[in-house]
């Protein structure tokens, strides 16, 4: 996987490729799943939800430049698998799932892997967790209409906001960072995720 789907697709950080095949991706999906665990796809969790293409993890955790300091929301808990590998980038991942049954087996598969940097909170991602703010660095793994505010405000000073952006026939991968009260945007590729369901996404 890290070599064929990761390297030669052009992620060139070391610290995400070690990350990712570090995390063994099996741990986190139903037990009829786990052969296809190192398809280069996303596969389904349940709840309707998905646990992303390798891919688009090492993307979204290149993107976000993480020297292993750093503070970090994720928004979409989902299987746990993006927060797993977070947490060998960062010291610290607070992760926001809506669903709390996801949010329950994501935290069983976090703990029978011994992660003991991930705090996981059931609410409303795209509204982040404003108490724990600042962050250093923000992924967002569901398409939003637009990043929304909440997040970009909870952002340190020289914090990266990744966010998929929906658009009229893709949806763009997005990286966002925050300079004092300018916030820079370029965009990353197309991508596809389930759509941000909240007050700041596409409604409840």
């Amino acid at each position: 996987m890290v070599e064929r789907q990761l390297r030669r697709r052009g992620i060139g950080d070391e610290r995400v490729l070690a990350a990712m095949e570090a995390v063994p991706r099996e741990a986190f999906l139903p037990a009829a799943l786990r052969d296809r665990a190192y398809a280069d796809s996303a596969l389904p969790i349940g709840e309707e939800q998905t646990i992303s293409q390798p891919w688009i993890v090492a993307a979204v955790c290149e993107a976000l430049q993480l020297g292993g300091s750093e503070l970090v929301l994720e928004v979409g808990s989902g299987s746990g698998y993006s927060a797993a590998v977070l947490a060998r980038l960062a010291a610290h991942v607070v992760s926001i799932e809506r669903r709390e049954q996801l949010a329950r087996s994501a935290a069983a598969a976090l703990d029978s892997l011994g992660v003991r940097n991930v705090e996981l909170v059931v609410g409303d991602g795209s509204l982040g967790v404003p108490e724990r703010a600042p962050f250093d660095a923000v992924a967002v793994h569901a398409t939003a209409p637009a990043p929304p505010p909440a997040l970009i405000d909870q952002l340190a000073d020289g914090g990266r906001l990744v966010v998929p952006v929906s658009g009229d026939e893709v949806d763009t991968l997005t990286v966002l960072r925050r300079s004092g009260d300018r916030v820079e945007t370029a965009d990353l590729g197309p991508c596809r995720f389930v759509p941000l369901i909240g007050e700041e996404g596409f409604g409840a």
